[in-house]
């Protein structure tokens, strides 16, 4: 049983379910001629895509009332095709990643484009989110007729992680600048620039991004090989110590020897 709150157009409506949860239902003719506060018995061929209920937020109806609904069409066929490879996405994300989408569009329309700066590091660090992303460029741009650069799709790519994790966009965007600024800071200290397209750079990167994440959630390494570290590779010892001291300061969180000593073998490796 659901409750209808808002037609969004012929095919798609905000609803109410039992459970008193916002939901977004799809499906061909079926918020034709529908009335706010009607009610559904049953709903065939439709899927729903719930949404969490957040007091502390603007309830799902404010928001819609702000984005076209092929915004909110391309959203859920994003959705659709994340649910293709893993089986729980989080359908939360269906309207902060149809805003998203909306701003994007309009900026390209306005010749307004976005530069991504960590485009290359998302891809690295987030690649589930941005197969997926690359593909909803294509729906963007047959629903919309608009074609968005490459870089959108790193954005995008936030949007699709923070449905397969726990981490929130802001989070995941975060994390990614850190881990930049964090191998900008190795390279200095190295007197050199790797690639981002080489497997050098990406694996340094992602060290750097699974540690961010383990000192973030407080999770321990393991490892027993601290003194051999510090006594067999000084130069890269060094340089680890001065970036956990960095990222102490930017993290407000203590890193450990472990991690200290994980970071100066994948430094050792590019010297």
């Amino acid at each position: 049983m659901y409750r209808v709150i808002k037609a969004l157009n012929n095919n798609s409506l905000l609803v109410l379910t039992e459970e008193q949860q916002e939901a977004i239902l799809m499906g061909k003719g079926l918020g034709f001629g529908r009335k706010s506060g009607e009610r559904l018995a049953e709903v065939t061929d439709a899927k729903a895509y719930v949404l969490q209920n957040d007091h502390d937020k603007n309830s799902a109806l404010q928001t819609v009332n702000g984005i076209a609904p092929v915004y909110i069409e391309i959203a859920t066929r994003i959705i659709d095709l994340a649910q293709e490879q893993f089986p729980r996405v989080n359908q939360d994300i269906l309207l902060p990643m149809a805003d998203h989408i909306a701003l994007a569009v309009k900026r390209v329309r306005d010749g307004k484009l976005l530069p991504n700066p960590f485009h290359q590091d998302i891809i690295t660090m987030f690649p589930e989110g941005y197969a997926i992303a690359s593909r909803a460029l294509g729906v963007i741009r047959e629903l919309t007729g608009v074609e968005l650069p490459e870089d959108e799709a790193g954005y995008l790519s936030l949007h699709i992680h923070a449905g397969l994790s726990e981490e929130n966009v802001a989070a995941s965007l975060a994390c990614a600048r850190l881990s930049a600024r964090v191998v900008h800071r190795i390279e200095e200290a190295l007197g050199c620039s790797f690639a981002k397209d080489t497997f050098k750079y990406s694996r340094l990167i992602s060290h750097v991004h699974y540690m961010l994440l383990r000192i973030q959630r407080g999770e321990a390494v393991s490892i027993d090989i601290n003194d051999y570290v510090a006594k067999n590779f000084p130069r890269a010892s060094a340089i680890a110590q001065d970036v956990c001291v960095f990222i102490a300061d930017e993290m407000k969180k203590t890193v450990s020897k472990e991690e200290l000593t994980l970071l100066a073998l994948h430094i050792q490796r590019v010297l």
